[in-house]
């Protein structure tokens, strides 16, 4: 069963922004501070969050790992996946209004572009991080727990495997997430992931 969900919108981290813009060790200064909470207010205006997510088996043959009918063939995934039965896929999206709202600041205000940038991807990660812990509890409830989230892109997961990997969850009528020809997902203020399912016998710590 695949669950579409709209999403509350998402209150960043304002560490998480400024980390995003570099400031490591340092603090911003109160004009950035300021930039950053404007931007925000505005993105929270025009952001539309949604997820969509399903829950897998998972099998391994030979070197490929077999999942909502892909075959994928990735040591890194492979490693992350090491116990697991099932996968949960998920792809989360903040809707097309970010993704005008940066467009119009590359244009009309350019210097601003980049703190639209890293807000917007505080915020996708805020999404991401809500489906994570209710698919936790989810699974909680019958002894298993959950590994690191792992996208395709990352590692040796080859990024074409993002197509199937969208349409085995519907991502575009659940979610209204799309894929350009390089399989950059639009709007781009998106993220998918596979997150291992391991029960409380196959842990390995």
């Amino acid at each position: 069963m695949i669950l579409r969900e709209e999403r509350e919108v998402p209150e960043p981290p304002r560490r998480e922004i400024f980390r995003y813009l570099g400031y490591r060790g340092t603090e911003p200064d109160e004009n950035v501070r300021e930039t950053a909470e404007r931007c925000v207010r505005e993105l929270k205006e025009v952001c539309g969050p949604r997820s969509v997510s399903a829950l897998f088996p998972l099998s391994r043959e030979d070197d490929v790992l077999a999942f909502a009918g892909m075959r994928v063939h990735s040591r890194s995934l492979w490693k992350n996946l090491e116990g697991c039965s099932r996968v949960v896929l998920f792809a989360a999206t903040l809707g097309l209004g970010p993704d005008r709202l940066i467009q119009r600041a590359a244009v009309r205000r350019p210097s601003e572009m980049l703190v639209y940038q890293a807000a917007a991807a505080a915020m996708i990660e805020e999404v991401c991080d809500q489906v994570n812990r209710e698919w936790e509890e989810r699974v909680r409830r019958e002894g298993a727990f959950l590994h690191p989230r792992f996208s395709p892109g990352y590692g040796d997961f080859a990024l074409e495997h993002q197509r199937e990997f969208l349409q085995a969850i519907d991502a575009a009528r659940g979610a209204g997430i799309t894929l350009t020809e390089s399989c950059l997902m639009v709007p781009s203020k998106s993220v998918s992931a596979v997150i291992g399912v391991v029960s409380d016998t196959g842990r390995n710590d």
